[in-house]
């Protein structure tokens, strides 16, 4: 005969609830993390990113977010968007490879673009703020951007959300915004040999058609002088036949007389 302790049937939905609060409050916090929005960019293209800040501390407000730009990969263009409340400083450094932009050398590139808040202009608990980059020209030879950011409290305390995700892996404990690059799409402006192959294709069958085009007219021509030449020699035998039939009645009338 089994027999099951009443407090120990209480205390299992106790226990129950605890621990899907633990999964919770375990969870939060990875979903809580400065990351880039949206997500993914064209290789080769410009675009606009926002870094979204979110507020993770119940008695601080964010006061300050830096974020470094790759130099493995530098950006010739960035600007950013002017977000009320916050000053931005964009740093720029020399490259120590020249960039080939526009067929221009560029010898210097953003790394760093700080925002400072200004009096009332913080990140309060429980909120979150955006702060937007138009970024360009993004690289072709790599599939994603990784930027670095630190995110300063009121209270001095600095998170640095600095560890590169890995594929395959979980997710670290302050990962780094990551922009994911894709290769663009078929017929966009930026695939260039595609577009010069297409060229090249269009071109040869324009140059066709315009063959086939100037053949039918020659034959067209031709056809047209054979319908001349025809006609021609129809009146001129009407006109030699009535000469004819002329000759003919007047010889007769000779004959008579």
């Amino acid at each position: 005969m089994s027999f099951k302790s009443p407090n120990i049937s209480r205390r299992l939905p106790l226990v129950g609830a605890a621990a899907a609060g633990a999964v919770v409050l375990l969870a939060g916090p990875a979903f809580a993390h400065v990351s880039v929005q949206p997500g993914e960019a064209e290789q080769g293209g410009y675009s606009t990113i926002a870094f979204k800040v979110p507020n993770e501390r119940d008695s601080a407000s964010t006061v300050k977010l830096e974020v470094n730009l790759p130099t493995d990969h530098p950006l010739a263009s960035v600007m950013p968007q002017p977000v009320p409340g916050w000053d931005v400083k964009v740093t720029k450094s020399t490259l120590d490879k020249p960039l080939e932009l526009h067929g221009k050398k560029i010898t210097e590139a953003a790394t760093k673009v700080t925002w400072t808040a200004k009096k009332d202009g913080e990140i309060k608990p429980g909120t979150f703020q955006q702060f937007p980059l138009s970024v360009g020209q993004l690289p072709e030879d790599t599939d994603q951007l990784v930027f670095k950011a630190l995110q300063t409290y009121s209270g001095g305390e600095v998170v640095r959300w600095i560890e590169e995700p890995k594929e395959g892996s979980e997710e670290p404990e302050s990962p780094a915004p990551v922009l994911k690059l894709t290769a663009p799409a078929e017929g966009s402006g930026h695939s260039h040999g595609g577009s010069g192959s297409d060229t090249k294709a269009d071109k040869a069958k324009a140059e066709g058609a315009h063959g086939a085009s100037g053949t039918a007219d020659e034959h067209e021509a031709a056809a047209d002088s054979s319908d001349g030449t025809a006609r021609a020699l129809g009146v001129l035998g009407i006109v030699v036949g009535a000469a004819g039939v002329a000759f003919g009645a007047l010889a007769g009338r000779r004959r008579s007389s």
